[in-house]
Parts: structure tokens; sequence; C-alpha cells
């Protein structure tokens, strides 16, 4: 995959009028302008209030919810938390998307893990050079602090230092409130 992946998702999401952007290690990617990883598959993430629409928009794809690792079909039922991961497949040519469900109240996007985290509306994604929306480089790495794995080591390793003082320490408070043992801590004093 390259950059090509995320110009195919933003092609196909151009005409959705809602709030949407790639999450994951390719945004981390997009924050850095260039590919620093491989990567088996592309994330999107949009606002819970607007899974609907997505899925009317997307009427040509067929959608999994997933429920405790298990991937369920999912009618148009709306989705409440826990449930966050959905999976779309296209019907005809098989391309598949990844979609995570992100939470908003007023103002605010809110971490879904712990609700005490929140971060303003507008400070939640940025653009790359070439228009991709991508969730901020902070936020990814909260969610990649749960089970850190290897490459969610290394792309906090690629990003601590480009983040700027206000997104570190923002960073740095919500792993002390909600991972107060993680390593990342003494990294981003």
């Amino acid at each position: 995959m390259s950059f090509e992946q995320c110009q195919n998702v933003t092609s196909l999401m151009v005409k959705f009028n809602k709030t949407w952007y790639i999450a994951g290690g390719w945004a981390i990617d997009l924050f850095m302008g260039k590919e620093t990883r491989e990567h088996n598959d592309i994330e999107i993430a949009i606002f819970r209030k607007d899974q609907l629409d997505l899925k009317a928009y997307l009427k040509e794809w067929d959608f999994k919810k997933v429920i405790n690792s298990e991937f369920l079909k999912w009618e148009d039922e709306f989705l409440e938390l826990p449930i966050h991961e959905i999976h779309a497949t296209h019907k005809l040519n098989g391309d598949k998307i990844e979609v995570l469900l992100n939470e908003a109240k007023d103002n605010d996007w809110k971490f879904r893990r712990d609700l005490r985290i929140y971060s303003p509306l507008n400070s939640v994604w940025s653009y790359s050079e070439t228009g991709i929306p991508y969730l901020n480089p902070e936020i990814v790495l909260l969610y990649k602090a749960k089970n850190t794995r290897e490459k969610d080591h290394q792309d906090f390793i690629t990003v601590k230092d480009l983040l700027d003082n206000k997104k570190r320490q923002w960073l740095k408070s919500a792993l002390e409130l909600h991972e107060p043992e993680h390593k990342w801590i003494q990294q981003l004093a």
C-alpha cells in the first residue's frame, strides 16, 4: 500500500457530506508527509451520529459490526457503545475499509475508552498537503497506547518529537489519566 490507498479512500468519500478522516498508522504517515512503515489495512473514522449516513452513502458495500472480536452482519440498527468497529466490503470489487466510530458531545471529541478525556472538535483532525483528512497524531497515539504493539511504538517514536508542546502535553495528560503506567509518559516529559 502507498498513499494511493489514502487517495482512493478520499475519492470514495469525496461526496460524503459528514466529517470523516483517515485513522491509525496511515494518519501518522499523513502527518509525517511520507510513508514510514508498511500498513496492512486502512481505517477511517467518523462520528457515531453519522453511521447510518455512511451506510446509506456506501450502498454498494456490505457491512459487518464487530462485537467481542466477532464479525456480525450490520443491519440498520444504530450502533451504540461499546460497538465502535465496522468493516465494509465492496460488493463488486472486494475493496475493504475499516470504519471506527468516534464519540462527540457538544463541541468536543470524546475518547470512547475514557469519556473524561476530550478535545475540542476543531482540534481532532488535520489535512495533508494533498487534502486528505487525518486524525491528529496525539489522538492516534492515545488509541495505540492500549496493548501497544511494536508498530504502535514505532509510530510513537516517529512522531513524538514533532508534536508541538500543546499536543505533547495533551497526550501526556491523557495517558496519565487513562494508562498511568505507560512507558510513553516519561518520553513526553
